[in-house]
């Protein structure tokens, strides 16, 4: 069955199961990270609904998996969506003034998302790119966010400088910064003391730190805490002062020390390995590594801090070369001064007086 067929008789599959109460369309969905086919389903008295995503229905039925077990779980999962609509309108979506307090951050990969950064208000940062969305309640107490557009920011009548100065005073509110030490982070996954960790050799036995992790409280988007005013000041202080971050994913951040003892191409070439065998497509950030300069407040790339500091040394070397020809300099010509006066002749009370005075009037 190619992908057409499969995605017609999936439709009309559930269209069966629910009746009239759903409207049914075909769209392509373009996201941070990813794109899809998706069949839009809608209750008909309501104007927010879900997108089901086809692309990932009809691999599963290439691996073999039978046609109807999928349409039961395509049936389950709308069922599911649609019990959970959020408590806004597309009206209410709209006006920013009730909404922009729900306003969060995103930080992604400028590369990856070129085009749909087209459509949407961002801020570079080095090779990513922050975005932003809008947190929404469901009827579940649950959360979701949609991803601000041009087009919305337009219609809502506000720049995209502000909203993102209103994104960061409110993005830190919303969703809190956390930054863990990794063996905290072991220690609540697996539900044991650090001491614990300790006898089984999974921490240092001094407590040390050599790793933390930031993200937000409900872990989703974390790596927008990049973005957050006072990060960089709180991730140095936890750090002890200058470090590296390596993008774990769009949902959380790695914070190394930098104790001058590691390079930066092997921290990259963890986060490249780790990225193409434990991180899904969709939740990728970069392959990069960052670092941040906590005395001269700055945040780069990490090839870029070391180039930075190599010329600095190569400016500091250079300054000791200058150094050197300048006392030379002087000396010399002190040197010639000394054998002036010395070749001088002499006034009648000069005469008496040893050359180390003039020498030292000189």
């Amino acid at each position: 069955m190619g992908f057409d067929e499969f995605k017609e008789q999936l439709t009309s599959d559930l269209k069966e199961r629910f009746g009239e109460e759903l409207k049914f369309d075909f769209r392509t969905v373009n996201k941070v990270n990813e794109s899809y086919e998706a069949i839009t389903i809608t209750p008909v008295d309501s104007n927010v609904g879900m997108n089901l995503n086809v692309d990932r229905f009809y691999h599963e039925h290439e691996r073999g998996v039978v046609f109807h077990e999928l349409v039961d779980k395509a049936a389950e999962i709308v069922r599911k969506a649609l019990d959970n609509i959020p408590r806004v309108d597309a009206q209410s979506l709209m006006d920013y003034e009730q909404m922009k307090d729900k306003l969060v951050m995103e930080v992604v990969s400028a590369e990856n998302n070129r085009d749909i950064l087209e459509r949407i208000p961002h801020k570079n940062m080095e090779d990513m790119a922050v975005v932003y969305r809008f947190m929404i309640d469901h009827t579940t107490g649950e959360q979701s966010s949609v991803l601000i557009t041009n087009h919305m920011i337009e219609q809502m009548g506000i720049t995209a400088e502000k909203l993102h100065d209103d994104a960061v005073r409110n993005a830190p509110e919303v969703k809190p910064l956390i930054i863990q030490g990794m063996n905290e982070v072991m220690a609540e996954m697996m539900g044991k003391d650090i001491e614990e960790l300790v006898d089984m050799g999974l921490a240092s036995t001094t407590g040390e730190e050599v790793m933390y992790v930031a993200t937000v409280q409900d872990k989703t988007h974390g790596a927008g805490v990049l973005a957050y005013q006072d990060f960089m000041d709180k991730a140095a202080e936890r750090a002890g002062g200058d470090f590296f971050i390596l993008p774990s994913s769009i949902h959380e951040l790695l914070i190394v020390p930098d104790d001058h003892t590691k390079d930066f191409k092997e921290l990259e070439n963890m986060v490249r390995e780790v990225n193409a065998t434990q991180v899904e497509p969709e939740d990728k950030l970069t392959d990069n590594v960052y670092h941040y300069d906590s005395k001269d407040k700055i945040f780069e790339l990490a090839e870029k801090y070391v180039m930075r500091q190599a010329e600095k040394e190569a400016c500091i070397d250079s300054g000791k070369d200058d150094l050197q020809d300048e006392k030379k300099s002087i000396l010399s010509e002190l040197k010639a001064k000394k054998e002036e006066i010395a070749n001088q002749p002499r006034k009648e009370t000069d005469r008496g007086v040893k050359p180390k005075d003039r020498e030292t009037v000189i």
